[in-house]
């Protein structure tokens, strides 16, 4: 039997988190019968390039291009990313403390929202979304001093991804200090070269990417969700046969599901490494996490119309 190869290409660091779940992947297609015709190659983004395109260097910024052009198969992407390409909906899971808990998460990513707004990607691109990943999870926020109030964070210059939501949350953690713009990658050279004093980040991202040689303390503000898709282009979706689809969304919504809750556990071993390692993790009281909220209502004020009717009142309605 002649194999159809989907070529998977890493684009994102930690490059870990994401051979993980394209591992998981692979595995859950290769359990089904129906999906026996297709393999998967799994590749960095300088593999790509030597096999792919001629030695020609590929970026992560080039990867919607390559799937666009039919000249690449599967990745995950930032739902941010998606945002500014395609859907300016997938914002919305960048509000903050829109999630009550991972289960409200979960309930929204898989059900009419969430499977909602995968499936229009297609309308407008050769992306179709798949199913939703974490690669981090809820956020904190790593500083260079100490801390032992939330009140701390008053005055810092914090760095921020660079989606809108994202920078006018991280201006509310400051107290209005407008964010330092850059990938999370590059976080940790900014802070020690001293442009910023802090980095809106992830605990399963903190060791890997050498955050944690740029911090003293770490604010467990869990102020919003950072989300990743398993995403396949649309013109070679359209080659395979209904049986293979089915398969394919399956093994991606099972992947899915077992990397969220295995970065998790990340987050959780990461955390106890930092306070072993005499980093400060603060966790806010009840009472100044009610007053963030108030306080983050502004970003509700200034983004929540600009999303479809209700779309947020049926996100935080969901049980």
């Amino acid at each position: 039997m002649k194999k159809t190869t989907i070529r998977w290409v890493i684009a994102h660091e930690p490059l870990s988190l994401f051979y993980r779940a394209a591992r998981d992947f692979e595995k859950y297609l290769n359990e089904q019968q129906n999906a026996e015709s297709i393999e998967i190659e799994i590749m960095t983004l300088s593999e790509y390039s030597e096999k792919y395109n001629d030695g020609v260097v590929v970026t992560k910024h080039d990867l919607l291009d390559l799937m666009e052009a039919g000249r690449l198969e599967m990745s995950q992407m930032y739902t941010t990313w998606l945002a500014e390409h395609y859907d300016y909906d997938f914002l919305a899971f960048e509000l903050p403390y829109l999630f009550r808990d991972h289960d409200h998460a979960y309930r929204v990513l898989e059900g009419e929202i969430g499977e909602g707004l995968l499936n229009r990607l297609t309308e407008k691109s050769n992306v179709r979304g798949l199913a939703y990943t974490y690669s981090g999870g809820f956020r904190c926020m790593g500083v260079n001093k100490p801390v032992s109030t939330l009140a701390d964070l008053t005055g810092e210059k914090l760095r921020s991804n660079r989606n809108p939501i994202g920078q006018e949350v991280v201006r509310v953690l400051s107290g209005g200090v407008d964010p330092f713009v850059c990938e999370t990658e590059e976080a940790a050279d900014y802070i020690k070269a001293g442009q910023c004093n802090g980095n809106d980040t992830v605990y399963s991202r903190i060791y890997p990417l050498g955050q944690n040689e740029a911090m003293q303390s770490v604010v467990d503000s869990k102020h919003a969700l950072f989300l990743t898709t398993m995403i396949i282009a649309d013109s070679f979706w359209n080659t395979l046969s209904q049986e293979v689809r089915d398969c394919i969304k399956d093994a991606a919504l099972r992947a899915g599901r077992r990397e969220r809750d295995t970065t998790i556990e990340d987050g959780q071993q990461a955390r106890g490494q930092l306070e072993s390692d005499g980093i400060i993790v603060y966790d806010p009281t009840d009472a100044e996490l009610e007053q963030l909220k108030i306080k983050m209502q502004s970003v509700y004020d200034k983004f929540e119309h600009t999303f479809p009717d209700n779309m947020i009142d049926k996100i935080r309605a969901l049980h």
